[in-house]
């Protein structure tokens, strides 16, 4: 009997003992296997490589391959129309789950070519080319249509009235003519488009494009990127100096306006007859605006006048977006405000932007390739298993109160997410390859 109490005794002695030490303090445990415990990380850290990059980027090929086919039918039978000169009032360009002439396939078609160039896969690349060969054989047909019918097939292509009708169009078909990898002479609906945004987007007085809505002389965030890349790129083009001049004004203008130097943040919308602005920083305009500081750079020539100012600019602006990332690797909706949701297209755009700055040589990898690589495996986790892209904001126009931003949707069918992922999955395969990584002490290290 005294011996079981004995052993009971004892039992409970350990049972104490154990239970202590879970209480304890961190600084009683040994601190060598606190140091090694595991985290609870939400997303991929610090192990991402190249084939995992690939098989994301795949997915999403393989799902745009099926949902965007390229064909003309009668819109009444459905039937496809295969010979262009029998097109009629009738026809129109097949409709699948995204707008094959939208400024988010203009993204996504500038995306597939880098896609092509960085993997060597030339699937990547045969989906743009094989779409604008589609376009420019049947865009004639459908401007004889357009005569008569306004609403035809491929009015923004024929009939721009918007930046969001050309600009991310019109740079992506420069890049595919400058690339030599289009048989087809694109150089016609180029001309076409940057005459409108050079001659006919309305503009304020010192020459920013603007636009007359939601109210007048109205500056969009987003219309640095509808229509400065596609600017800077007819001057890779052409060699024509005007070009240049207008690509780095409107950055520095925009930027005047609608950059908070403080937290390192664009505005989203900026209204010439406001006294007081609502400053919303809503990621993916930023997203717009960061892109547009990287594809400007890179054309750009060296020593050209201004360019200093937007190198500064794009430093600046990837300071402030660093101070914004979740510890998950995403960015918020708003992005100052951490209680709006973790938004991917944004996230990608940030991915892609900050890689491509880290291999040109503009921004330090020991400083920003954490940032980028946490992005993209952030990224990484919303593509499904059919390749769908989750958690994209759907279309948004302007707001000037938080309620609109925080309820945007979300939307796999919300088209401004496919191409910035191809976008950051190829800068960042570039980025690894050449930028030599490791976990330090637990953490990601870039080396420099």
């Amino acid at each position: 009997m005294l011996k079981s109490l004995k052993l009971i005794a004892l039992g409970l002695a350990i049972g104490l003992q154990s239970f202590a030490q879970q209480q304890a303090p961190a600084s009683t445990l040994h601190s060598d296997a606190l140091h090694t415990a595991k985290p609870d990380y939400p997303t991929l850290y610090g192990t991402t490589k190249q084939e995992d990059i690939v098989a994301v980027m795949n997915r999403v090929k393989n799902y745009l391959e099926k949902a965007t086919p390229i064909k003309v039918v009668d819109k009444a039978t459905n039937a496809e129309i295969t010979d262009y000169s029998k097109i009629n009032t009738n026809s129109i360009v097949f409709k699948g789950d995204f707008s094959l002439t939208s400024y988010e396939w203009g993204v996504t078609y500038e995306a597939m070519l880098l896609a092509g160039e960085v993997t060597g896969d030339t699937s990547f690349t045969n989906y743009t080319t094989r779409r604008f060969k589609f376009i420019a054989d049947v865009v004639p047909y459908f401007r004889e249509i357009y005569k008569t019918n306004p609403q035809t097939s491929l009015r923004q292509i024929i009939a721009p009235h918007a930046l969001d009708d050309c600009g991310a169009m019109a740079a992506a078909m420069i890049r595919a003519t400058k690339s030599g990898v289009m048989e087809t002479d694109l150089r016609p609906i180029i001309d076409h488009y940057i005459n409108y945004i050079f001659t006919k987007e309305f503009r304020l007085k010192d020459g920013t494009l603007a636009r007359n809505r939601p109210l007048p002389n109205t500056l969009w965030l987003d219309d640095m990127f509808m229509g400065v890349p596609a600017i800077a790129q007819m001057g890779s083009l052409t060699g024509d100096k005007k070009y240049y001049d207008d690509a780095v004004k409107q950055v520095l203008q925009f930027s005047k306006r609608m950059f908070n130097k403080d937290l390192g943040l664009y505005m989203h919308g900026w209204v010439q007859e406001m006294e007081t602005h609502p400053e919303f920083h809503w990621a993916r305009a930023n997203g717009w605006a960061i892109l547009t500081l990287v594809e400007l750079l890179e054309v750009l020539p060296q020593n050209y006048a201004g360019r200093a100012e937007v190198l500064a600019q794009l430093k600046a602006h990837a300071k402030g977006l660093a101070a914004q990332q979740s510890g998950s690797g995403f960015w918020h909706q708003l992005l100052d405000r951490h209680d709006s949701y973790l938004e991917t297209s944004a996230t990608a755009i940030y991915a892609h932007s900050i890689a491509k700055a880290i291999n040109r040589g503009w921004l330090d990898a020991t400083t920003y390739g954490p940032m980028a690589l946490l992005a993209w495996n952030a990224v990484a986790t919303k593509v499904n298993e059919r390749g769908q892209v989750e958690g994209v904001c759907v279309g948004t126009g302007m707001g000037f109160d938080p309620a609109f931003y925080y309820y945007r949707p979300v939307n796999v069918y919300a088209a401004h997410g496919y191409g910035p992922v191809l976008l950051a999955g190829s800068e960042m395969i570039k980025l690894i390859k050449s930028k030599k990584f490791e976990l330090n002490d637990s953490a990601v290290m870039f080396s420099k």
